[in-house]
């Protein structure tokens, strides 16, 4: 069974969404079968900011939707919450390798004109990728 990674997050709406876009493409640029999955403790629809900012980089959020728990598969290999209260929440995964918390601001709760709330959903997106990256070199090393 191919390794998983699942992003949890309160509503699965914008920064478990952009972590899920953002690691399919790593795996499939690294050549990895890595499977990868996002979820929320509810679900709430993916945000369109969220979805602007990832066309940004060439990344189609718009067929995706909100998911709960109960819609991923239930043993991922890796855990990454992306927010404190998806932390509190989550069920325990005892099989999983590793569950890392990534406490990431909320860009859906960022105030002002469209312009900057879009900023905030476009720091939160490159925060997420540097992550992924530096986790990404963790957890699946280039073999020679």
């Amino acid at each position: 069974m191919p390794e998983s990674i699942l992003f949890l997050c309160t509503h699965n709406s914008a920064r478990s969404q952009m972590a899920e876009a953002l690691a399919r493409d790593l795996a499939a640029r690294r050549g990895s079968n890595v499977q990868v999955f996002s979820a929320g403790t509810e679900a709430r629809g993916v945000h369109p900011l969220a979805v602007r900012a990832m066309s940004e980089l060439g990344l189609d959020l718009s067929s995706h939707r909100s998911k709960t728990l109960t819609e991923v598969p239930p043993h991922p290999t890796y855990v990454i919450t992306l927010c404190s209260s998806a932390a509190e929440s989550c069920p325990v995964f005892p099989g999983a390798r590793r569950v890392e918390h990534w406490d990431l601001p909320d860009p859906s709760a960022a105030q002002g004109t469209e312009d900057e709330r879009l900023a905030a959903f476009r720091v939160v997106r490159n925060e997420i990728a540097r992550r992924l990256d530096d986790f990404w070199g963790r957890s699946f090393p280039a073999r020679p």
